[in-house]
C-alpha cells in the first residue's frame, strides 16, 4: 500500500446526498442503533494520521454539543475563514490554496494517511484525482434534495469495490479503492 493515501469515510442517503437542503443530518440516525455500532469508524480512524475538511464540515462539527471529537490534527480548507477559533487552536489548522501544495505541506508535517471529509473538499479531491479509497455508508432514506456527495468531475475515475457490509439490517457500507 502507498505510504500516502487520501481516504473518504462518509454516509449518504439512498439518493446520494450527504445533507438535506438545510445542511441537516438528522436522517443519519433514522435507523435505530441500540448498541451504538460505529460501523467501522473507530477502526478506520486508527489508520488515519490527520483529517482534511472544509469550512462547512468544520462548522458543523463545532456546532455539536460535544467535546472536540478528534485526537489527530484537523486541517481546515477555507478561502473565507481568516482564523481558527481560539478553543480549537493546536487541534485545527487553517489552510488555503492549491490542493497539491496543501498536500505537500501536510505530508511535510508527517501526515500521510489522510481522512478527507466534507462534500466540497471530497469533490475537489476527486476532481484532481486525489482520492485513493472511499468507504461510503448508504442510509436507506430518500431525501429528494440536498447536498450531493458527487458532482461533475473533469475525467472518469474508476474504483473497485473490495468489501461490502450490512449494518443493522438496513445500512449498506461499500469500500472502494482507486484502480
Amino acid at each position: 500500500m502507498d505510504k500516502k493515501q487520501n481516504k473518504v469515510f462518509i454516509a449518504t442517503s439512498l439518493d446520494g446526498y450527504i445533507a438535506d437542503e438545510q445542511n441537516g443530518i438528522d436522517w443519519l440516525t433514522s435507523i435505530p442503533n441500540p448498541d451504538q455500532d460505529d460501523m467501522g469508524y473507530l477502526t478506520f480512524m486508527t489508520g488515519i494520521d490527520a483529517l482534511v475538511m472544509g469550512r462547512n464540515t468544520f462548522e458543523t462539527v463545532m456546532s455539536f454539543d460535544i467535546e472536540w471529537p478528534y485526537d489527530k490534527p484537523v486541517f481546515v480548507l477555507s478561502n473565507s475563514l481568516n482564523s481558527i477559533p481560539e478553543i480549537y487552536k493546536g487541534k485545527a489548522f487553517l489552510l488555503k490554496g492549491d490542493l497539491k501544495k496543501i498536500l505537500n505541506y501536510i505530508h511535510s508535517q508527517g501526515h500521510y494517511q489522510l481522512y478527507i471529509d466534507g462534500g466540497k473538499v471530497i469533490q475537489s479531491f476527486l476532481n484532481d484525482d486525489l482520492i485513493d479509497q472511499m468507504i461510503i455508508t448508504t442510509i436507506p432514506v430518500l431525501l429528494g434534495k440536498g447536498i450531493p456527495l458527487f458532482s461533475n468531475t473533469s475525467q472518469q475515475l474508476h474504483f473497485k469495490c473490495i468489501d461490502t457490509k450490512i449494518y443493522l439490517d438496513y445500512i449498506v457500507q461499500n469500500h472502494f479503492v482507486r484502480i
